[in-house]
């Protein structure tokens, strides 16, 4: 066994010091050790709990204790700081709103790098920006650990079901371990490349589901004020060449589908904030590479306006509700 596991380290990262070396063949090994996750949300609340219900012991923490309560009950360990949790688990999962929140969690006053353990796998499932994420890399690189960006598609009820698409960046060698972890989670787990380009195709993905509810409000919308029943003009277009997410799965038009946000008055699923937040990060991308993205462009600006409107805290599928009450 043991000439099995020096053998294993042989084949791994030569930037990577032997203890940490060591410990990433370990961790592989012994997959039922505790696993770190912080950011209890939305979409953190149900991953982490999937991650229970495959049989991982879950050190969490969130900034709001009220959203902790539900792990407790679960038999979660919940701790006081992201620096507590790196100080009983080597492999973390952070799940949080911005660029800034996770900047806080990993490097702040009482961050997971304040007591991170050599060796420890990383993993930040967050939408930031991607240049955030290679800063983050460097600095946990500097303590002997190993980060990789793995932000998430599928929306709230994909998280409940385990079966979100989880775009990986970060050192190849350290994939398996990564998804060993997050196939408790989703479904799908891709390999982008380095370390930045998981963040990188997450926010190209979200800038395309901006566009397409966009246009599938305004085509419900025109659909019914021409006297086309909405579920009807719904089936026919999911059977239709103008069929996409947002019309089959993420209905945005209230009536049209059971479970999805419009059915509940646009509470819960992805707020329109960190839509226009994620926007707002393609179009900094867009500046940075001279990308045009006109209809991007305009998709930021409309849930900005929303975001003035009063319809930050609902979900994005809301501009269906926004077209309408600005019609009137």
């Amino acid at each position: 066994m043991a000439a099995l596991v020096r053998k294993s380290c042989s084949a791994l990262h030569s930037s990577i010091s032997r203890h940490a070396r060591f410990a990433m063949v370990c961790r592989s090994m012994a997959s039922k050790t505790p696993v770190g996750f912080i950011g209890l949300g939305n979409m953190g609340n149900p991953m982490a709990k999937n991650l229970l219900k495959h049989g991982y012991p879950v050190v969490a923490y969130d900034v709001f204790p009220e959203a902790c309560k539900d792990f407790q009950d679960s038999g979660a360990q919940i701790m006081d700081s992201p620096a507590d949790v790196a100080e009983k688990a080597d492999r973390i999962i952070t799940m949080l709103p911005s660029s800034a929140n996770a900047v806080e969690a990993y490097s702040g006053s009482n961050g997971i790098l304040k007591k991170v353990k050599k060796g420890s796998l990383l993993i930040d499932s967050s939408t930031i920006d991607p240049a955030v994420s290679k800063d983050l890399a460097k600095a946990v690189e500097k303590m002997g650990a190993v980060f990789m960006d793995a932000p998430v598609s599928g929306g709230v009820g994909a998280a409940r079901s385990g079966n979100l698409t989880f775009m990986v960046g970060g050192v190849e060698q350290e994939f398996d371990a990564a998804k060993e972890l997050l196939s408790c989670m989703g479904a799908n787990v891709i390999y982008c490349g380095a370390v930045g380009t998981g963040q990188a195709a997450k926010i190209c993905n979200n800038m395309l589901l901006a566009i397409s509810m966009i246009g599938t409000s305004e085509t419900m919308n025109l659909g019914i004020r021409l006297g086309l029943d909405p579920k009807l003009l719904a089936k026919i277009l999911n059977m239709s060449s103008g069929r996409c997410w947002s019309s089959d799965t993420y209905n945005p038009v209230p009536g049209v589908l059971e479970g999805v946000p419009s059915a509940n008055n646009y509470q819960g699923g992805f707020g329109t904030t960190l839509m226009a937040k994620d926007l707002g990060l393609a179009q900094d991308s867009a500046t940075d590479t001279k990308s045009p993205t006109p209809l991007g462009s305009l998709a930021h600006q409309i849930y900005r306006v929303m975001c003035a409107k009063g319809y930050a805290q609902k979900d994005f599928s809301s501009v269906f509700q926004f077209l309408r009450e600005d019609e009137n």
